[in-house]
């Protein structure tokens, strides 16, 4: 004789496999009738979480799509069931590298500083609001579960890849003082200061990643490339794509865009990403800055831009940059003497052995909807004032 199945279990059944608002409904109002499912209910939810993480999945991954796809009811939910399942599984967590770490280290964060502006709770399995009442609470967690029981695989981050061997502590005092200096560059409204930060903090990236690569060949220790993902969000997520693809390069990482999940997954050694993640933020923020204030601009002109304005400038500077970096690149390379070519050259290798294991096949996408000659023009103009540096020469 087959049991009774409980409220939650005929509430999935009811909501999770229909794509309907009237679907959800149902669902929403079992779950409503009956408080004593709301256990049942938040441990089913860390099961969905687990399940993303064995497809491939991480914390800042999961908050991503979420936000991409529902709404901020919807991240301070899973914010929460994340944080849940990490407490629940400490020691799987403290396995899983500084990264995922540093996932939930900012999701705490914010947790906090939501709960402290907005009363919301932070244990899964409850309110996300006191206001919030049990049928659009059930709802919000119902389309939740949906869209993570729909996530599909994607390619895990450090699973068979071999273990990067311990050196060095991470200098954390210079990329904070790297991040400082990018985040003055952005802020000021005087190019000369932006210019010298940028500079700065550019020289600064450089020395992390060249001294962490000579100090791993002279200890002989066995330094493997790692991956991280960088959200790619629209509007005009192509020409972003091309942007990250061009700062990936530079840094001689590797990028592949996954544009129907919003992000690129880029490849390459734990100092290089960090530099990634920091170049190709800072330059985002000024491009968006110029091109806002170009577009304005535009419009004291008498002359009205458009989407194909913002696609156009956005595209020719993601093309100018890449020109720029490409050369700087080159320029690092040039200056290189003695023990570094190799190493560098052993690197890059290896970085494209990575990528080819993560991801054998792979498409170029060019960029489509470019046909604003002032967009263009302007693009480029703002790509050649953008602060992009050389590294310096070694001594």
């Amino acid at each position: 004789m087959s049991s009774t199945p409980s409220t939650v279990e005929r509430a999935f059944e009811a909501a999770l496999y229909a794509d309907s608002d009237a679907a959800l409904d149902t669902g929403a109002s079992l779950l409503a009738s009956d408080p004593a499912s709301d256990a049942e209910l938040a441990r089913r939810g860390e099961e969905f979480i687990e399940g993303a993480w064995r497809r491939g999945w991480q914390p800042a991954d999961v908050v991503r799509i979420v936000r991409r796809e529902l709404d901020d009811t919807h991240v301070r939910l899973v914010s929460a069931l994340i944080l849940d399942e990490s407490r629940r599984n400490e020691r799987n967590e403290q396995a899983r590298g500084p990264r995922w770490t540093a996932q939930l280290e900012e999701l705490t964060a914010e947790a906090a500083e939501a709960a402290g502006t907005s009363g919301t709770s932070g244990a899964s399995g409850r309110k996300a609001s006191p206001r919030t009442d049990r049928f659009s609470y059930a709802t919000a967690v119902l389309g939740l579960y949906r869209l993570l029981l729909r996530l599909p695989s994607i390619e895990p981050l450090d699973v068979d890849a071999p273990k990067r061997a311990a050196g060095a502590p991470k200098d954390s005092r210079m990329l904070t003082r790297i991040r400082a200096l990018l985040a003055k560059a952005e802020a000021t409204g005087f190019p000369e200061e932006a210019e010298a930060l940028s500079a700065k903090a550019q020289e600064l990236m450089a020395r992390h990643s060249i001294d962490e690569a000579l100090l791993a060949a002279r200890t002989h220790a066995k330094d493997a490339p790692g991956a991280c993902r960088i959200g790619v969000d629209p509007p005009y997520e192509t020409a972003k794509a091309v942007l990250l693809d061009a700062v990936s390069g530079a840094n001689r990482c590797r990028a592949v865009w996954n544009e129907a999940l919003g992000f690129s997954t880029v490849v390459g050694f734990e100092p290089d990403l960090e530099a990634v993640e920091l170049l190709y933020t800072s330059l985002l923020v000024q491009a968006t800055a110029a091109m806002t204030k170009a577009e304005a601009a535009q419009r004291a002109g008498g002359r009205k831009r458009t989407k194909s304005f913002r696609q156009s400038f956005l595209a020719a500077y993601a093309h100018r940059i890449g020109d720029r970096l490409a050369e700087a690149a080159e320029g690092q390379v040039t200056a290189g003497e003695g023990e570094l070519l190799p190493v560098l050259a052993a690197r890059d290798v290896a970085v494209a052995d990575e990528t080819e294991r993560m991801f054998p096949a792979t498409v170029t996408t060019r960029l489509r909807g470019v046909n604003d000659a002032a967009g263009w023009e302007e693009g480029a103009a703002a790509a050649d004032r953008a602060q992009v540096r050389a590294r310096p020469p070694l001594r």
